[in-house]
């Protein structure tokens, strides 16, 4: 039995060593969504907040676009190598708000993407038209320029 523990101890450190190998993905940066919109995260706070802008490419009026801030939050914790985080839109240009969610991955070639789902609520003038006001949708964000 003694001869297997060594065949054992390879087997395990064979599993293990991926998972030690893989870079961290980072949010703080400059991303471009799969429509175009971009977007600036500043670095992530002690406690997982971080702030930033957005500059989207789509809207009802694009003639009317502005940068817009962002405020969001990332889930902390030193073993999460590809962490989720959620941050909201506030557009300076119209009447509405997006939340977006999603996690930060590093895929097999080492590049860093975001996926997200979002909620874009839009101000409606009555209870009535409700059923209008609220979009669903989901991104992928990939760096503009690599970590350094």
């Amino acid at each position: 039995m003694v001869q297997a523990t060594p065949v054992l101890l390879v087997l395990s450190l064979a599993l293990v060593a991926p998972g030690l190998s893989t870079r961290k993905c980072v949010l703080t940066g400059h991303w471009m969504n799969d429509l175009g919109s971009n977007m600036t995260i500043g670095a992530v706070n002690a406690t997982g907040d971080f702030s930033g802008l957005y500059n989207t490419t789509v809207a009802d009026n694009p003639s009317k676009i502005k940068e817009s801030p962002l405020l969001g939050s990332q889930h902390r914790t030193e073993q999460n190598r590809q962490p989720t985080f959620g941050f909201t839109v506030n557009w300076s240009f119209s009447d509405s708000v997006t939340v977006f969610t999603g996690q930060c991955f590093v895929d097999e070639k080492g590049k860093e993407v975001l996926k997200t789902m979002w909620l874009l609520r839009s101000s409606v003038g009555n209870i009535m038209e409700d059923w209008k006001a609220t979009r669903v949708g989901i991104n992928i964000f990939t760096r503009l320029q690599p970590q350094k």
